[in-house]
């Protein structure tokens, strides 16, 4: 079924009794030609576009839970090309571009609103440092405004523009940034994936890998033994776990990042805002609560839960960003298992075990990434070699020390 207003107006009338399931529950079968481990937005855009791009029909998506589970419907929605380093910056302008047509290409509305996102500045460096980071992003084609403090004051009037200790200096704006509906987005790949041929196979749980002379095989799981011919790994937060099946030791540390939303309030934010000198960062959904979020809560861990003293982090840096917020009223939070590589940069790469690749390492990027991602590990498990959009997203960069450090922290995944 093409979903448009004429089949909303028509089901309507016949009392919504001719909608059907956008995707089917099949068994699976004993052997694919591709096998994706993770069935969130990473892996079934990456089933998609092996259907799309490279007519690769023969593909099954294995979720241990249900799709869309995990880390996809687990943070802030934020979608923008404002990255710095080269290796990143020309990944996530390719992710921006396919955000742009996404919904007429799935035919599925995943509700994107380009609202704009705004970098706050507080301080003459970081103002230097923004200028830098606009003429970069403009020359590769992308929108970059540097505002000044009155420009901030006159878009943003109710944030605190004299803050003695972050008082705001101005900020760099991306108009084509924004937001978009973090569920839906698996949806629709989903949706767009099963209509080309994808099994996407849910609570199949990946328990070991079948490797024979350095070649993987397949995989064993939780509903018995499933060969391929290639093996894509593309499951978040759970990274290390699954490729310790496989005897991969990934430059990966798992953290929780935590997420929070209010009551609905009338329209208040127009666009994305990030507050830089506390990390925090937020937007209002289109049912009017406020979402936001900051920093890990730097510890190591493989649950999908907070600690205490990190609401109170996010909320301290809230106030002094925001200090109309303080009267909103915080109605739930939650956490994702954030996949953090040592430089704060993704990994899509082959893996030493022939024909097993790997997707992961996204740390605070992963959901505006979801397009590029199954576009450029599609393209990668398809050909062997890797699209020209990722380049330089190898795993030997951390042997070789050509990190794409984007932060400029250095190799400290619990600052980023």
């Amino acid at each position: 079924m093409r979903y448009s207003g004429f089949s909303v107006l028509l089901n309507g009338l016949r009392g919504q009794a001719g909608w059907k399931p956008i995707w089917r529950d099949p068994a699976p079968k004993p052997r694919y030609d591709v096998i994706i481990i993770g069935g969130g937005g990473h892996g079934l855009a990456t089933a998609y576009y092996l259907a799309r791009n490279h007519g690769i029909t023969n593909v099954a998506v294995l979720e241990r839970g249900y799709l869309g589970g995990g880390n996809v419907g687990r943070n802030t929605t934020i979608v923008r090309a404002n990255y710095h380093i080269d290796g990143n910056t020309e990944f996530y302008s390719h992710s921006l571009k396919l955000w742009e047509g996404l919904e007429q290409e799935l035919n599925y509305n995943v509700m994107m609103s380009q609202r704009g996102v705004i970098n706050l500045a507080h301080s003459d460096g970081q103002m230097d440092f923004y200028a830098r980071r606009g003429n970069a992003i403009r020359l590769q084609g992308d929108d970059a405004e540097l505002l000044g403090r009155d420009e901030v004051r006159a878009a943003y009037p109710y944030l605190d523009h004299q803050n003695a200790r972050f008082p705001i200096h101005g900020g760099l704006l991306q108009r084509r940034g924004g937001t978009a509906r973090h569920d839906a987005v698996a949806w629709g790949f989903a949706r767009g994936a099963d209509t080309r041929g994808v099994d996407l196979i849910q609570n199949c749980e990946v328990t070991g890998f079948r490797i024979e002379r350095g070649r993987v095989l397949g995989v064993e799981t939780s509903r018995g033994s499933i060969m391929a011919d290639k093996v894509g790994m593309s499951v978040a937060g759970r990274s290390s776990q699954v490729g310790q099946m496989a005897g991969l030791r990934l430059p990966i540390e798992s953290h929780v990042l935590q997420a929070f939303v209010t009551e609905g309030l009338k329209p208040i934010l127009p666009g994305v805002v990030t507050f830089g000198m506390g990390h925090f960062y937020i937007s209002q959904s289109d049912k009017g609560g406020l979402v936001f979020g900051g920093d890990l809560d730097f510890y190591n861990s493989y649950a999908a839960r907070g600690n205490l003293p990190m609401v109170e982090h996010v909320c301290e840096a809230g106030m002094a960003m925001m200090p109309m917020i303080g009267r909103a009223r915080m109605l739930r939070s939650w956490g994702g298992i954030m996949d953090m590589t040592m430089d704060g940069s993704p990994i899509i790469d082959k893996t030493p075990v022939d024909g097993l690749f790997f997707n992961g390492g996204w740390c605070y990027g992963g959901f505006k990434a979801t397009p590029a991602s199954g576009w450029c590990f599609a393209h990668l498990i398809a050909t062997g070699q890797p699209s020209r959009h990722a380049t330089k997203l190898r795993m030997d960069r951390f042997e070789t020390g050509h990190v794409l450090d984007e932060e400029g922290t250095g190799a400290q995944p619990n600052r980023h």
